[in-house]
This record gives C-alpha cells, structure tokens and sequence, in this order.
C-alpha cells in the first residue's frame, strides 16, 4: 500500500507551455500507483479538468496526505503558507530557477515518486514568521512567511530611518533603505542578496540584515529564534513604507504603527529525496568550487 494514499498538486501559474507537461506526467504516474489526486486551482485550469474539480489549499490540506509543488521556490512558498497549519508534508518538482526549496528535477519524477510512496525520503521542519502591524489601540491580522519580512522603502530614492527593538530592549536606530527579517530557510533568498549570512535551516535563529545601510557598522544579527523583533519606523518616512512578506504579501504601515515579528507557531514539514544534502546543493546553486586538482610546479 503507498506511503501517501492522496496527493495535493499546487501547480506554479503564468507558464502554461513549460508546466504542462511536468503536471500532466505527474498526474498519470500516480494514479498509475494507484494515488488520488486532488488539483489546486491552477493545476485544474491546465489540466483542463471539469468544472469544481479544483480545491483551495486550505482545503487541499486536510484532504491530502503530501502536496506536491510543480514550480519554483514561489509557487512553494504560496503553497507553505496556505497548508503549514494542516501539518501536510510539501515536496518540490523544480520548474523554477534557484530551487532551494524544490529540489526535486522533472527528469526525476518517477524514481522519486516511487521512494516517497515506499517511505523513502528524508525530511525537515522549517519554522515560519509572523508580522503584524501594531497600533496603541489595536493589532492587525497576522501574516506569515517562510522565508523573510522586509521593511522597505517603495516609493522614494531617500533611505528611510527606523529602530530596532529585541524583546523591548532598544538595539539601533539606523538609516538604510530597510530591514530583512528572515528565518534560516531565508537566508539563501533577499536576505542573502543583502550580505547577509548563510545559516543552516536546522538552526533556531532569526536573521536581521540591513539593506543598503548608510552606517558601515550596521552588520547582520543573528539572535535566538524565540526573540520578538519591533521595528519603528520614523513618522516621516512612514508613508514610504512597505512591509513584505516572502515578497507575495504587501502590508501598508498606517501613521503611529510599527512591525512585530516572531515566529510562528506553525512550522512547515519538507520531503526531500533520499540522500538529500542542503550543502549539495547550495554548491551547485551558488556556484561554490569543490575539490580543486593538485598542480605541478612550474619550472
């Protein structure tokens, strides 16, 4: 009998052409081992499947057993959100460009399929983030990320002014063009384009990296995962604020408001095929250099 009896497929949009295929081979070899499969909205649409076949993901997540992402790290990020407070398993099949999170090539499907259903695979929990705009009176709904929230500046060339609080306790007040706030798993996304540092997903860790920041001093922190951060952004620059999360879900920062972000209380369960290696592949995608051949001495 498989490992997983029904499958959930989240299928990335805005490239029909190239996901089709991938969808279509998945789709057949699983009900080729007997699987059910339940499509997401975009996964219907390419599919071509009837009218009310497709299902939201929250819904999705209480129906499945694993939810395969056929996409790239976006798509995944989407689907994590969605599902984490289901405890649904999410694997990767990469269509997508860096693919740290879905780590799994198209050319791959069958043999990895295969050791899923047989139990055969490795997994790790990812912990996630949650903001909320704070006000005097009230706080706002909780959004989550897996990868990172960004305080940033969008629509002014001048750096905007903000202070940091861990736990209540002031740390700095900088000027910069914003803050990431990223989990381990973030630290490969803007985080790492900030200069910020690579930080193993099994860590229990928060990342604050500056972006751009006038002060050279103003280095990466790297603090215990269960510190609550505030940031506070000066009243002039609040109207040229934005905060982000993974880079799909923009809040406005209201006048008088700042940003509160902890982690969550969900986490996100990954499969990953057998002998997988994060190390692996941060080496491929980063281009890092292995062994290098002994030379001789010239003469």
């Amino acid at each position: 009998m498989p490992h997983f009896s029904t499958v959930g497929i989240v299928a990335k949009q805005g490239n029909p052409e190239q996901v089709h295929g991938t969808l279509a081979r998945l789709c057949t070899y699983l009900r080729s081992r007997q699987v059910c499969c339940l499509l997401d909205a975009e996964s219907a649409h390419l599919l071509d499947a009837p009218i009310g076949t497709a299902i939201p993901l929250p819904e999705l997540a209480t129906r499945c057993d694993l939810v395969v992402v056929v996409g790239g790290d976006g798509t995944l990020l989407h689907a994590a959100r969605a599902t984490a407070a289901y405890g649904v398993p999410l694997m990767g099949i990469n269509l997508g460009r860096l693919g740290f999170l879905v780590d799994v090539s198209p050319q791959d499907i069958e043999t990895v399929i295969d050791q899923m259903l047989a139990g055969d695979y490795e997994s790790d929990s990812r912990s996630m983030l949650q903001a909320s705009i704070m006000t005097e009176q009230a706080s706002g709904s909780v959004e989550t990320a897996l990868n990172d929230v960004a305080i940033h500046k969008w629509n002014t060339a001048r750096m905007i002014e903000f202070e940091t609080y861990i736990d209540g306790v002031f740390v700095n007040a900088q000027r910069s063009d914003g803050l990431i706030v990223a989990t381990p798993t973030g630290s490969t996304a803007y985080a790492l384009s900030g200069g910020g540092p690579l930080v193993d997903p099994a860590l229990d860790a928060i990342l604050l990296v500056p972006i751009c920041s006038h002060d050279l001093s103003n280095r990466p922190l790297v603090v215990p995962g269960n510190r609550q951060i505030e940031v506070r952004v000066r009243r002039h620059d609040q109207g040229h604020v934005q905060v982000t999360c993974d880079g799909q879900i923009t809040l406005a920062l209201p006048p008088d408001a700042w940003v509160r972000i902890s982690r969550h209380a969900d986490c996100v369960r990954l499969l990953h095929p057998k002998h997988h290696n994060h190390y692996q592949i941060m080496r491929a995608k980063l281009h890092w250099g292995g062994h290098h051949a002994m030379r001789e001495p010239s003469c």
